[in-house]
């Protein structure tokens, strides 16, 4: 790979992301077999994430997505907000809500608890990467791909200022 002035180091490869994603595609089919589960992709930055796991799960689901925002730049504001709701009820579904990062854990709280107030049967979090040491609420993802250090990351969906999301695997951004 030809040096990126953007990158500081890769986290996980390609090999690394798939292999991932396809054992979080099979313990989450085992856990819904007999249910048909709805993925709440947050969008944007888990569309690569949420397309991989879903070609790996076997149960029958349905998808949808919501759009919420609480970043700018490299930092949390704090304020959560909807910009993308979902289509269709979700009064007693199981819902597995699909996240690139959780981080502070402000945005996924403020989800849950909307999710809760509107029926969901039952709601679980599907996070490719976990940053605990960052948390601000008490958040805890049931399927975590990886866990890791509070380091700004970019790559396979996730962003800096809407740069570098198709990168084919997650690196660490290189402080400017």
């Amino acid at each position: 790979m030809p040096e990126q002035p953007f990158l500081e180091r890769i986290l996980f490869s390609e090999e690394q992301l798939a292999q991932r994603v396809r054992e979080l595609g099979r313990q989450i089919s085992a856990d819904y077999r007999g249910k048909k589960p709805l993925f709440v992709g947050i969008l944007r930055g888990c569309v690569l994430f949420y397309s991989d796991l879903i070609k790996n799960v076997s149960v029958d689901c349905t998808l949808d997505f919501m759009c919420l925002s609480s970043y700018s730049g490299t930092g949390s504001t704090g304020h959560v907000r909807t910009m993308l709701d979902l289509r269709e009820s979700i009064q007693g579904r199981h819902v597995v809500i699909v996240e690139d990062i959780v981080d502070t854990g402000l945005t996924l709280d403020y989800l849950m608890n909307h999710l809760k107030d509107r029926g969901a049967a039952s709601i679980e979090i599907c996070c490719l990467l976990d940053k605990p040491s960052n948390r601000k609420v008490d958040v805890t993802p049931k399927y975590v791909g990886f866990t890791i250090e509070n380091e700004f990351v970019i790559g396979y969906g996730l962003d800096y200022n809407e740069l570098y999301r198709n990168l084919p695997y997650i690196g660490v951004f290189k402080k400017q």
